[in-house]
């Protein structure tokens, strides 16, 4: 079993910050767990920015079983989360276990699934069949269509109200912890206030129990990112002058140099071997 556990993260409410960060390939959870992020979490904006969609809609299990094996074989400490796809646990709950199911035989040790109340029997069956689960509320990608796109929630009493509806229920349900996207921060401080799980924050303010972001936005792979995210670093940038640089050195031949290389020092004895080789071919 790894150190970090849905137990210690739980504990961790009030007490410590819970940091959390996706990742898709091993080299990338291998980084994030030797860096001491707590979660280390395979989601399913992997469909965007790693396959190049608009949407998180097209992400299918298959996928999501892939990157979760990958991730899973690099991460020693920490939490590993895997994402439940779209389509993969509305039908029923019958089918949201056996897709849970693959996904913890994957490497995982918890699942996330986006919504609240609307799934409080299945995440109530995970839990209790010992699969951990932790929830997701206020922007929620998969049903981005519904809410007239990606934008920020909570300015209604309406939103505020299913908010709130929402992260009570995944903790009675037994939920370990719930994200919070794209939430007003008065909205986070008061869910997070609420209830007794840790509330993991993502354009979600300062007042909740812990951040977590995406890969590509942190390092700064991309040119854009979403406004609540802050780049740590602009790696896109370093790598794209890193590839131009090689582009160049070796158009220009000067790669591979002498160091990058090795040859005969005895260059008789390689013509020697080299023509018995020729001949033996017949060439």
């Amino acid at each position: 079993m790894r150190e970090v556990t849905p137990k210690k993260i739980r504990e961790m409410k009030g007490k410590e910050k819970i940091t959390m960060v996706t990742a898709y390939d091993y080299p990338s959870a291998l980084l994030a767990d030797k860096a001491g992020i707590d979660i280390v979490f395979v989601g399913d904006s992997l469909g965007m920015v790693v396959y190049g969609d608009n949407n998180t809609l097209n992400v299918t299990m298959e996928q999501m079983v892939f990157h979760t094996r990958a991730v899973a074989r690099a991460v020693k400490r920490a939490l590993v989360l895997a994402d439940m796809p779209f389509s993969s646990y509305e039908v029923s709950v019958e089918e949201g276990v056996k897709n849970a199911v693959r996904l913890i035989q994957a490497g995982a040790d918890a699942v996330k699934i986006e919504g609240g109340a609307d799934h409080e029997k299945l995440v109530r069956k995970l839990v209790r069949m010992g699969i951990p689960v932790m929830g997701h509320t206020g922007l929620t990608p998969q049903r981005y269509l519904r809410l007239g796109g990606y934008r920020i929630t909570g300015e209604t009493e309406e939103e505020i109200e299913e908010i709130l509806r929402d992260a009570k229920a995944l903790e009675r349900a037994g939920a370990f912890a719930v994200v919070l996207e794209f939430v007003l921060a008065d909205v986070a401080k008061l869910v997070t206030e609420e209830v007794s799980i840790p509330t993991i924050g993502i354009g979600a303010g300062p007042y909740v129990d812990g951040q977590v972001l995406v890969w590509h936005d942190l390092l700064g792979i991309y040119e854009s990112s979403p406004p609540f995210a802050k780049r740590y670093a602009e790696l896109g940038g370093i790598i794209l002058e890193a590839l131009s640089q090689y582009n160049r050195e070796v158009k220009a031949g000067e790669f591979p140099s002498s160091e990058h290389y090795w040859e005969y020092q005895d260059k008789e004895d390689f013509e020697r071997k080299a023509k018995n080789a020729l001949r033996r071919l017949d060439l």
